[in-house]
């Protein structure tokens, strides 16, 4: 018997604790993580169990209320976080954390089942939950979105955001044997948030973080190189004088974008900017920019050697040399087919079926008189993994 013929799985999903989960909260990659999730095996017909915030938005079959505003006013005071980022209060020990984690575990003892998932969103912020857990037979516990510092990963089972994340990993803990158990899903946009204009406006675009390790200051003196206009959008506005360049006329701070704005701009913008100076573990601004049909300018190296189609969706740089002439040279990108292969390959239609494929395989995997060597008669193909490059040869 197939185990998807055996019913639903079922999910205890952690929301952030310092968030809502919702997509107001966009801004925050790893709360976006956790309501499309939720949504997409929702949608798949499984059963969630969503623990977090007491306003949160998402699919769920039961929401489980762990954090108030008053925590939050009690934890983070006034701290506006659209003017001022959220990165300034993610720490694991504060108010929020530490309330979150020591409820989620007695709510998710009056629930588990056997054969359940624990999913760890948050790294060690979760830490507490996930060990607990971690002991108790019931319960398979998974990191779902490995993207943050890999210092911060705890589980035994993990998903990683991109196989370069994956492998410096694997370089990290020094080993030549990587788990059978782990995998790499890429993150999800909903393409449908997106649109593809035809007419392009004679701007540049920067969306994140305002701060060096996002390559903002390349990309200012870039654009005051070539004399071409820059918009930049993100958070914190203060920072923008920390990155010691020239803030021209030529570049408009358009401030905190959210799902409505960054429509707006990346459809219209003619290139987009992400040139982290870090191995980015996938970069998820980069597939919305090219959902919106707007061509791409990253770093070589971490999720983006896997996202970006260099020469066909944007370009790839390695010096300030490479980022003028792929500024020169980003009219020669077609937008539709940017749309085609960020939709194709990072849509949630696609994504979710990776998901779905590795929690079956892992339950097979783990739960089965036969361990790693189980055999599901009914597998047909392997289709989850292959991406689709049809739409690069037209």
């Amino acid at each position: 018997m197939s185990i998807q013929s055996q019913g639903k799985l079922r999910f205890h999903v952690l929301g952030i604790p310092h968030t809502v989960t919702g997509p107001e909260w966009s801004v925050c990659p790893f709360t976006t993580k956790v309501w499309k999730f939720a949504k997409m095996m929702k949608e798949k017909g499984h059963f969630i169990i969503h623990y977090g915030h007491e306003q949160s938005n998402v699919d769920c079959d039961e929401h489980v209320t762990l954090i108030t505003n008053e925590d939050f006013k009690d934890a983070y005071g006034d701290y506006n976080w659209r003017e001022k980022g959220l990165y300034h209060y993610q720490k694991n020990d504060d108010l929020c954390h530490i309330k979150f984690n020591t409820l989620a575990i007695i709510e998710i003892k009056e629930r588990i089942q056997q054969g359940d998932f624990v999913l760890c969103f948050w790294g060690k912020g979760h830490y507490h939950v996930g060990s607990y857990f971690m002991k108790d037979s019931r319960a398979i516990v998974v990191e779902p979105g490995v993207g943050y510092g890999l210092d911060q990963t705890f589980c035994d089972y993990k998903i990683f955001e991109s196989y370069a994340t994956m492998h410096q990993y694997i370089g990290k803990i020094g080993t030549y044997n990587p788990s059978w158990y782990n995998t790499v899903i890429p993150l999800t946009c909903d393409a449908s948030q997106f649109n593809v204009s035809d007419t392009k406006e004679d701007y540049f675009l920067h969306l994140g973080r305002i701060t060096k390790c996002k390559g903002l200051d390349i990309a200012i003196r870039a654009c005051n190189h070539l004399g071409v206009k820059l918009k930049v959008a993100g958070t914190p506005k203060d920072d923008l004088e920390k990155l010691g360049v020239a803030i021209t006329d030529n570049i408009e701070y358009v401030g905190l974008a959210g799902v409505e704005e960054r429509r707006e701009l990346m459809s219209k913008a003619k290139g987009f900017f992400c040139i982290s100076t870090y191995a980015e573990p996938f970069g998820a601004a980069v597939v919305e920019a090219m959902l919106s049909g707007c061509p791409v300018i990253t770093s070589d190296w971490g999720g983006f050697t896997e996202t970006v189609v260099h020469g066909i969706t944007g370009f790839r740089i390695r010096n300030f040399n490479d980022v003028i002439c792929a500024m020169k040279n980003i009219d020669k990108i077609d937008p539709h087919i940017c749309r085609k292969w960020a939709e194709n390959n990072y849509g949630m239609k696609k994504i979710a079926t990776m998901i779905e494929e590795y929690f079956y395989n892992l339950k097979l995997n783990l739960s089965y008189e036969w361990k790693w060597w189980t055999i599901d008669v009914h597998k047909e193909n392997l289709d989850y993994l292959k991406k689709d490059y049809s739409m690069l040869t037209l």
